[in-house]
């Protein structure tokens, strides 16, 4: 049985807690999560390697974001915003996810995933060449580390991204497949997007959600089975592809409600198992 995790961000010194919250909701696994590169220090690691052992939750990977500019989630400001390809954050951006491979080094991860953003669809541009050679950059230096650099689906159609792997072509490429992103953006059915890119995906999000119904806003995330993502067909294809490592539950929520959609979640998976 593929195992079940948590995201586990780091907003605060309080990492403690929220490995034994984890442990609480019945996950094994963790990705851990921090966009704020004060906390990306060797100390900070010292704690959440401690925290992972006390608690017995693996980490499968660390989840990189980036603290320079603004962040918009939107299909207006969201192209000019995230990710790698506003060119007046990305130096700042790039040397972020390059700190992430220490930060990996010292948590013994190997796999480290981000939002590179809405990466162009036509090859032919300038700015599609200049993403892919950002990328080999930093993929590069991951490599180097005996690392993976991940691809948070989403803001891409999966043609376009699997694109940006071949054309990057450093090998050491991967994605961490949230379904629901997929169909929030609407980009892609999640099951039809694993014929496309299976075999790169190294990590999934548990997550649900529904189509866009407006040109400006993303669709609604929703509790895990109540969205778009056909879990049942979404897990059958992911036996298929020969995917079978863990999956991360994500619910973009706060509070009391959170612990309960995660819960009902781990158990619908498991069903699914």
């Amino acid at each position: 049985m593929r195992e079940i995790g948590v995201i586990i961000p780091i907003l605060d010194m309080e990492i403690d807690a929220k490995f034994a919250q984890a442990k609480n909701l019945g996950v094994t696994t963790c990705q851990v999560n921090c966009w704020n590169r004060k906390f990306m220090t060797a100390d900070v690691a010292k704690i959440i390697v401690e925290s992972a052992k006390k608690y017995d939750i693996k980490i499968s990977a660390f989840w990189c974001g980036w603290e320079a500019g603004p962040r918009v989630w939107d299909f207006y400001q969201g192209p000019i915003t995230l990710g790698l390809l506003p060119r007046e954050y990305r130096n700042d951006r790039i040397n972020q996810l390059v700190e992430g491979s220490e930060f990996a080094k010292l948590l013994g991860v190997t796999d480290i995933a981000t939002h590179v953003g809405f990466l162009p669809e036509n090859p032919a541009t300038t700015e599609y060449n200049e993403i892919v050679s950002v990328i080999r950059y930093i993929a590069e230096i991951y490599k180097s580390n005996g690392q993976y650099f991940l691809f948070e689906t989403g803001q891409e159609t999966p043609v376009t991204l699997r694109r940006t792997i071949e054309d990057v072509g450093t090998g050491n490429l991967g994605i961490n497949l949230d379904p629901a992103n997929l169909i929030m953006y609407g980009k892609a059915n999640p099951i039809d997007a694993l014929t496309v890119f299976g075999k790169y995906v190294r990590g999934i999000h548990g997550k649900d959600g529904n189509y866009p119904t407006d040109g400006k806003n993303l669709g609604k995330e929703m509790p895990m089975g109540q969205g778009s993502v056909n879990y049942p067909a979404f897990m059958a294809k992911l036996k298929e592809v020969g995917y079978n490592g863990s999956i991360t539950i994500e619910r973009e929520i706060f509070g009391e409600q959170q612990s309960i959609d995660i819960i009902a979640a781990r158990k619908l998976l498991e069903s699914l198992m």
